[in-house]
């Protein structure tokens, strides 16, 4: 018993040290990803803030709002990608529901359709809208559709990118979604409240969406992300959303257009911690 009591002891004491390992291996992770995150952002400010002639100067931070078209390309960005999310959240949820409570042999079919758009190359799916845009005014042109085309494509809002953008966040959305369904009870939940007489309305506000409220908020701030960062499509059709501003302006002022860019990534982490504290409240006060 003597020579039994060390060895069953030795566990306990190595604990600590072993989650003192752990935890000095995690700093370092971190450090390491703090670092590899964090040093290009700072390189970019310090390049907006001083030059050899003036100095230390922040001038570029206050031109940014007084910048010609920054307040129009940035509204029009953020109204997109509004519409993105709503457009692919509505699209999407209903689909991955319906397949996974009536037909569940469909499912790896939805899933190849909607991660379809990662192996389209952005260049090619462009070319084929313009294509179809080109061509259609003239197909079109004897029919109600005609009208409807151009419509999408007006300057103030154009649907088209909507509609271009919900079939680039599919992957995202789709993955986001799928996450939080693998992690409840979906039948379960939908027979219970159907059985207890409520609609498919209801089913679907009342009781699924509370309880995918994180995968539905990782979907938007993944769509949010895509939208406001996305120029090649916006580009080559044609309107200048604000990637596209930010690239015109760095043609004539460098220091400006890092500036907006370092900007553009503030709001998008300060409409993501919104996103997040919107979702964290009302799971709170559920």
């Amino acid at each position: 018993m003597v020579a039994v009591t060390p060895v069953l002891d030795a566990p306990r004491e190595l604990a600590p040290a072993g989650r003192r390992r752990v935890r000095v291996w995690r700093g370092l992770a971190l450090g390491l990803a703090a670092v590899y995150f964090l040093l290009p952002l700072a390189t970019s400010f310090w390049f907006t803030v001083h030059n050899e002639r003036q100095g230390f100067s922040l001038a570029p931070y206050p031109r940014i709002l007084a910048a010609e078209g920054f307040g129009t390309s940035m509204l029009l960005s953020l109204g997109l990608a509004a519409a993105t999310i709503v457009v692919a959240l509505g699209l999407t949820l209903p689909a991955m529901l319906a397949v996974r409570l009536g037909a569940p042999r469909l499912r790896p079919v939805l899933e190849v359709v909607c991660t379809l758009p990662l192996v389209v190359p952005p260049i090619t799916f462009v070319s084929g809208i313009g294509t179809v845009l080109r061509s259609g005014p003239d197909l079109l042109a004897t029919t109600p559709f005609w009208g409807t085309l151009m419509a999408i494509q007006d300057e103030r809002f154009p649907l088209v990118l909507v509609l271009a953008y919900v079939v680039l966040a599919l992957p995202f959305v789709y993955r986001s979604l799928d996450a939080g369904l693998r992690a409840i009870d979906v039948r379960t939940l939908v027979e219970a409240a159907r059985g207890l007489g409520a609609s498919w309305p209801y089913v679907l506000l009342r009781v699924l969406v509370p309880n995918l409220r994180s995968a539905i908020t990782g979907a938007a701030f993944l769509t949010l992300a895509l939208v406001l960062g996305e120029y090649t499509v916006a580009a080559l059709l044609g309107y200048r959303t604000f990637p596209v501003w930010i690239v015109t302006v760095a043609g004539s002022e460098g220091q400006l257009s890092v500036a907006v860019s370092l900007l553009s990534l503030l709001i998008i982490w300060l409409l993501s911690l919104a996103l997040s504290g919107a979702g964290a409240g009302r799971r709170r006060s559920s």
